[in-house]
């Protein structure tokens, strides 16, 4: 049974006792009523007709001869006659009548007596009869009037159980409601509320228990993904091989990476919730990067801030400073205001690199320009004049002729890094290679450096050697250049080797010179562009793209190019390519 039956039940209740009070009360008025009525239309009547009647005997006695007494003495009786209502009040009217009869025939004092005494016992027999029924009626009032106590008792005590327990039974689930609510809103979510009845609060509280588990779901699964995220934030600011610092609007550090500290020198943990400004004063690095935020023009004044050095692992690190300024909107001021700075250290230490290569390739380039341009120059500056023979003409003819050629191979060079570019493309015919006319056709190439250096070449070549699916001309290219460069670095009188043997899928080429040898720093370095190695009696010379470029053609043939080598023991560059088929 829900509650509002409950309540309307009780009120009913109620309102059936108060209308069975005023239904007994209106019946019990009305009967004391009717009995009154009673009593006056009969006893009181009979009362007062006897009254006249002994008016009427009072008369005859005082003048018997009087015309209007023996009349109403009749008329009186007769009245009376007519209410008989009590038990031998019949007999005595008779009785009376009888008595009038015999008087009227012969008046006499003894008759007249008779009548008075028949008078006076009829009106007592009204007035006993009077004076019981009143007693009757009183009783009954008493009666009655206990019984409206009763019933007003009754009622009073039902509406006082309804006052005290029909709010009782409607605020104290509203109390338990409210408690379970005042835990929820502390993120409590386990105070829930005992289901005691299937009525309309047993279904809130059914509700709310239910609300109250979603609601743990739904934070358990968003502090998880709260905690998710912030994780996942945390180990992106971490990783980062850029500082980062983030300051609030007061210049207090909120959070500071593990790079930043590790290029200022200090644990993470000394330099959350303190002021920038402090830890500036004990640290050069900080104190740089604050230095803009205090300009008048920030923007420019951080534009101009020029690369901050920084020596990590003994090299030289340069990092850029980038500032971003973190505004929000405030809705109650209804404007945007400044929050705080996120401050970044850039590792701007490959476009330094680059920068660097590149006016290294500016200088070797000009010096491998003007070199054969200025040979050039001095060469046709002699042929002008008519003092040389024919012999040294000849000579500077052919001294011409070479520099010309190393000005094209470096052009050419410089044309295929070009093409080497991404998105450029690499334009390769695939055919099968027998590798013994690659080495012949490589070797005729470079005779004339070989013979000039006095060095001699040994092929070693397998009769059986398979043939393999290369580009012939980028091939040829990249075996004319490492020879090259073995004849370049190698000293006069030694021996050079080429060896070609099958290596599973590929067959590998290698080239062996008896130059200085190269550290193994340097084996990935010699691979880039425009990179020379820092050592005066090593290589050097070149442009530092011929082995960018060697390798770019064989990666893009399918195979690999590698050097093993050590200082002092020469080097051998080996390269594969893959079995035609």
């Amino acid at each position: 049974m829900n509650l509002k039956t409950k309540i309307t039940l009780g009120f009913l209740a109620l309102l059936l006792l108060l209308g069975s009070i005023g239904g007994y009360a209106y019946y019990t008025v009305r009967g004391l009523s009717a009995g009154a009525g009673n009593i006056l239309t009969a006893n009181f009547y009979s009362v007062e007709l006897g009254q006249r009647m002994l008016q009427a005997l009072d008369q005859l006695e005082a003048a018997p001869g009087a015309p209007a007494a023996g009349p109403r003495f009749q008329q009186a009786l007769t009245r009376e006659a007519g209410n008989i209502t009590e038990a031998g009040e019949r007999a005595l009217v008779d009785s009376l009548t009888q008595a009038f009869d015999a008087f009227q025939r012969q008046p006499a004092g003894p008759a007249l007596a008779q009548l008075r005494a028949q008078t006076h016992r009829m009106i007592r027999l009204n007035t006993v009869a009077l004076t019981r029924k009143n007693a009757q009626l009183g009783a009954q009032a008493t009666g009655a009037g206990r019984n409206l106590l009763l019933v007003a008792t009754l009622a009073v005590l039902l509406a006082l159980l309804l006052v005290a327990s029909v709010p009782e039974a409607a605020v104290l689930p509203l109390r338990k409601l409210t408690n379970a609510l005042e835990h929820a809103v502390g993120s409590n979510f386990e105070a829930s509320i005992p289901v005691e009845s299937p009525d309309e609060f047993g279904r809130v509280a059914r509700a709310f228990n239910r609300m109250l588990v979603q609601l743990q779901e739904y934070r358990s699964s968003t502090l998880a993904e709260l905690v998710t995220e912030r994780n996942r934030a945390r180990s992106i600011v971490n990783g980062l091989d850029e500082g980062l610092l983030l300051l609030d609007e007061n210049g207090r550090i909120l959070l500071a990476n593990p790079a930043l500290g590790e290029l200022l020198g200090l644990p993470v943990a000394q330099l959350v919730d303190q002021l920038a400004a402090d830890v500036a004063q004990r640290n050069d690095l900080l104190a740089a990067m604050l230095r803009p935020l205090g300009a008048p023009r920030r923007a420019t004044a951080v534009a101009e801030t020029p690369l901050l050095t920084v020596a990590r692992h003994g090299e030289e690190v340069f990092y850029r400073l980038a500032v971003q300024e973190l505004v929000s909107f405030n809705e109650a001021s209804d404007k945007t205001e400044f929050v705080g700075q996120v401050l970044t250290l850039r590792n701007v230490s490959d476009f330094k690199k680059l920068d660097q290569v590149k006016s290294n390739f500016l200088a070797t380039v000009s010096h491998e320009l003007k070199t054969p341009l200025s040979s050039i120059n001095m060469s046709l500056k002699l042929l002008q004049t008519d003092k040389i023979d024919a012999e040294e003409r000849t000579r500077v003819t052919d001294g011409i002729r070479r520099e010309t050629q190393r000005l094209l191979r470096l052009v050419g060079e410089l044309l295929d890094v070009s093409r080497l570019d991404p998105g450029a493309g690499i334009e390769l015919n695939f055919a099968p290679t027998a590798l013994p006319d690659v080495v012949a056709f490589a070797t005729a190439t470079v005779q004339a450096q070989l013979d000039n250096k006095q060095l001699h070449l040994a092929a070693t070549l397998p009769a059986d050697l398979p043939a393999v699916r290369a580009d012939v001309e980028k091939t040829t290219w990249v075996l004319i250049n490492l020879l090259a460069n073995a004849i370049r670095y190698s000293p006069p009188g030694e021996t050079l080797t080429v060896r070609a043997a099958p290596a599973g899928q590929f067959v590998q080429v290698t080239v062996h010179d008896r130059g200085p040898g190269i550290a193994a720093e340097h084996h990935d370095k010699i691979f880039q562009r425009f990179t020379q190695i820092p050592d005066k009696t090593g290589y050097q010379g070149g442009s530092g793209l011929g082995l960018s470029i060697a390798r770019e053609f064989i990666t893009a043939q399918g195979g690999r190019l590698w050097v093993e080598s050590e200082l002092g023991s020469g080097s051998a560059f080996h390269f594969t390519l893959p079995l035609a088929g």
